[in-house]
């Protein structure tokens, strides 16, 4: 019996070395893909003054799937950036600009400005061949520390069908990999060297990782990738609707409070502002005394129908076509246009 568990145990030995070879292979060889963001933004202080502004810098994770300079991250890593610069891992740097961005997704695609020297480009799988339990990797700079290879398995797989989300569903997997702030919008790996997602966030009650990280698929970051529209507009900005709305006296019952707007962004140049004071309505943190978007070209903000048939018309147009907002400022509904570029 002694004889029959020492070989379970050399058996075993050898299959966690075996794993533990691959995994420092795979990194080796799919490393050179991804890459730091580091971002600029610039907003309110929430102290109530609407000129006392900070700016600050951010980190994320990002993955080439383009020689050209198309790199996939998450959305909530660039969203409202000033300022994007990208590092690639043998030391190039190489200024960057949204593309297209599916914030209901968290996944963006940003473009870099001039192509990148010897670039190694990462190849996307098909997600929906992926199973829970399948042994995973992931590659990002958590707090700061560069290419940093954290494994795991797949340990769960959620999907939502949302009448707004221009993907048709949002689809997310789940997994016990460690992630943590920085790690946002870098690469997960199946054991193939393929990309089979792009890390969003973590559910955590301390601050830090507690075993929940959430993946968007690669099959969702293809539909963005291929589809047109997914415009980026440079705002971040808060659905409300019901009593929150009644309360900020908001007369079709539903809108989105716009708490920050990026410099130099479609949005800023369309004269969108941002909010400037923090206040906590239902224990949720809103900055108001910006704008609330209440419609744009006669689609009204009023639940998700309103905002899906928006989306669709949205990501129909073209250069040259006009976008008219009404906004809701300082208690008063005026009209903003804009040309798209």
């Amino acid at each position: 019996m002694k004889k029959i568990y020492l070989l379970f145990a050399i058996i075993i030995f050898s299959v966690n070395a075996n794993f533990a070879q691959n995994y420092s292979e795979l990194f080796k060889k799919t490393d050179p893909s991804v890459v730091v963001i580091k971002v600029i933004e610039s907003s309110s202080t929430g102290t109530g003054d609407p000129y006392q502004r900070t700016s600050y810098g951010s980190l994320g994770s990002g993955v080439l799937v383009d020689e050209s300079g198309i790199i996939l991250t998450a959305a909530h890593v660039v969203q409202v950036a000033s300022a994007i610069l990208v590092e690639f891992a043998d030391g190039q740097q190489l200024k960057a600009e949204v593309h297209k961005i599916a914030p209901e997704a968290d996944i963006a695609v940003i473009k870099t400005i001039g192509k990148p020297k010897n670039p190694t480009v990462a190849k996307l799988a098909n997600s929906d061949l992926v199973n829970v339990g399948d042994p995973i990797y992931i590659i990002g700079s958590p707090m700061g520390l560069y290419h940093s290879l954290s494994v795991g398995y797949v340990s769960g797989r959620h999907t939502e069908n949302l009448d707004f989300s221009r993907t048709g569903k949002i689809e997310f997997f789940q997994t016990d990999a460690a992630i943590n702030q920085g790690n946002s919008g870098g690469p997960m790996f199946n054991i193939n060297g393929e990309v089979i997602g792009i890390v969003s966030s973590i559910l955590t009650q301390s601050g830090g990782f507690e075993g929940l990280g959430f993946v968007a698929t690669s099959n969702m970051a293809k539909t963005i990738i291929e589809n047109e529209g997914y415009n980026w507009m440079g705002i971040d900005a808060h659905y409300v609707e019901g009593n929150i709305a009644k309360i900020l006296n908001i007369k079709q019952g539903a809108g989105f409070i716009i708490e920050n707007v990026a410099d130099q962004s479609p949005a800023y140049f369309m004269g969108l502002k941002g909010g400037y004071q923090k206040v906590i309505i239902d224990k949720n943190v809103y900055l108001l005394g910006g704008d609330i978007l209440l419609s744009a070209n006669d689609y009204k903000f009023v639940g998700e129908k309103g905002l899906a048939d928006f989306l669709e018309f949205y990501q129909k147009m073209k250069s040259g076509d006009k976008l008219i907002l009404k906004v809701l400022r300082a208690g008063e509904e005026i009209q903003l246009e804009w040309i798209i570029k």
